[in-house]
């Protein structure tokens, strides 16, 4: 897990109920929220150190760079030799270009010479600092500015906020109120941080109320407490610290529903984030909502290890496959089993929509009893432990089956799916392309299987750096699990055979 430390830019314009806010549309290829809507901002780069000798002067001056770079907005005032329309266009052009290309090969910023010899700027305002959850590979701590428009100074055509095509695809302004119903609505994409932002900004009866607010809720969250991190409408992520399998070090447990929750897979077993949890669930419920009830993917202790506590905590019942609730520890309310094709009731969806429902989907192969959930306004699903936004899943016989598993994979694959939700890692955005990812690294993994089989095989020791020669050394006792499994699959179809631990490639039988 990496952090990078990162500038976003609040920019505004007018006033009271007429403030509007301005949010760019990422470009849907990129990897990181491609096709969300997000402020305008960047990372803190090498230039924006230079003559800057601590962090808080180095943020400021990213600020700036990536307020011209990504609006072409400016807040220093330079003379008439640099603000001609040619002189900036030209400016910008090479620092959107330094974008694209590997950083090696990036030519010099234009950023110092444009604004070398001038009187700097009032500092921007710093409304919050808020870093990214234990979710994600890479996490990003960001000071969030403000910037009202009025107070720049110049840009590509004046104190206007433009947009140019690349990593942005378009920019405009959103009253707070108008950005959060086309969310609701399933119309607008927005990040997480973002969601929060407006939601302050919508219930606050002036600007000044809201810094104060928002500055108080980036204070709890670096306190410890949660983020209500919500990628769609209804599903909030609630990453909690759990005895899991590296790289992950914590497992998403969900609460989905608007009016009435439901708490997905709630599985630290340790005290402090069990309470951390109960004090977000404390929140909603004080906000008008209702906790319903635990449900649950499967057995995995990462999955299941605060059941027990919760259930007990509200006296919720606990709703899963059979084959679930029967393996878990006894202290918990059961309710009814829960089975492929089952609905589980969600109210009224964000939008005011009624017939909002959660549909199991029994889902067997990494654990015979798994379920997905897909819920029935904006498409998205729940996968648990099918699918991972960080690493691979593990298939460990005799539970794990990786036929089976494939399977699975095919069936959800058949469902339309928007936003994907995994037990590891961030939400997706388009969670049909991450599944057929995952098929089609399968499908690549028993290649190298049977060339290793046909290349004289061996046991299963001898055969996983051949396999595996990706995976890193310290994963090997759980890559020689997954390795096992293609090994029996290859078996059932008559394409390997075992003999005293080793094994040995054979032709498949005619017609077979």
């Amino acid at each position: 897990m990496s952090r990078r430390t990162a500038a976003a830019l609040l920019i505004t314009r007018g006033e009271g109920p007429e403030l509007k806010v301005f949010l760019c549309e990422r470009a849907p290829e990129l990897r990181f929220f491609g096709g969300y809507w997000a402020l305008p901002g960047g990372t803190l780069a090498d230039e924006d150190r230079v003559g800057n000798p601590d962090e808080a002067t180095a943020l400021q001056a990213c600020a700036h760079r990536e307020l011209f770079e990504e609006t072409g907005l400016l807040r220093h005032t330079l003379p008439a030799t640099r603000t001609s329309g040619e002189a900036l266009r030209t400016a910008r052009e090479l620092l959107l270009s330094r974008e694209r290309g590997p950083a090696a090969e990036r030519p010099p910023s234009p950023w110092p010479g444009l604004i070398a010899g001038v009187v700097p700027p009032l500092p921007m305002r710093e409304l919050c600092r808020i870093e990214t959850p234990p979710f994600a590979p890479v996490r990003y701590d960001t000071v969030f500015y403000h910037v009202p428009v009025e107070a720049c100074t110049a840009g590509t055509a004046g104190p206007r906020a433009e947009v140019w095509a690349g990593e942005l695809t378009q920019g405009r302004y959103w009253y707070p109120q108008q950005a959060l119903a086309s969310w609701r609505n399933g119309d607008l994409m927005l990040v997480p941080p973002v969601v929060i932002l407006l939601e302050h900004l919508a219930r606050a009866a002036d600007f000044e109320h809201f810094a104060r607010e928002m500055a108080q809720t980036a204070a709890a969250y670096a306190a410890g407490r949660l983020h209500q991190v919500r990628f769609s409408p209804g599903v909030v992520l609630a990453p909690l610290r759990t005895p899991t399998l590296p790289p992950a070090v914590t497992t998403n447990c969900y609460i989905v529903g608007h009016e009435r929750l439901w708490v997905v897979d709630p599985g630290s077993p340790y005290p402090d984030e069990q309470r951390r949890l109960l004090d977000l669930l404390g929140e909603l419920q004080q906000a008008g909502k209702k906790v319903e009830g635990i449900l649950v993917t499967h057995h995995h202790p990462d999955h299941v290890g605060g059941v027990n506590a919760l259930s007990q905590a509200l006296d919720l019942p606990v709703r899963g496959h059979p084959l679930t609730l029967s393996r878990l520890e006894p202290g918990f309310r059961r309710g009814p089993d829960l089975d492929d094709g089952m609905k589980v009731p969600l109210g009224k969806a964000p939008d005011g929509n009624a017939g909002w429902e959660l549909q199991a989907i029994h889902t067997p192969g990494h654990d015979r009893g798994h379920l997905c959930f897909r819920e029935s306004r904006y498409g998205t699903m729940l996968v648990g432990d099918m699918l991972s936004t960080i690493s691979t899943i593990i298939i460990d016989p005799p539970e794990g089956h990786l036929a089976t598993y494939l399977q699975s994979l095919e069936r959800i694959a058949q469902s339309p799916i928007t936003t994907l939700y995994p037990a590891h890692g961030p939400a997706m955005r388009d969670g049909q392309r991450l599944i057929k990812q995952y098929i089609r690294h399968r499908r690549q993994r028993e290649t190298s299987l049977v060339q290793a089989l046909q290349n004289g095989g061996g046991t299963v020791e001898a055969m996983l750096p051949k396999v595996y020669w990706d995976a890193d050394p310290k994963l090997f006792p759980f890559a020689t699990r997954s390795l096992l499994a293609g090994l029996q699959k290859l078996q059932e179809e008559g394409r390997a055979v075992e003999a005293h631990g080793i094994w040995s490639y054979c032709e498949p039988a005619s017609g077979s």
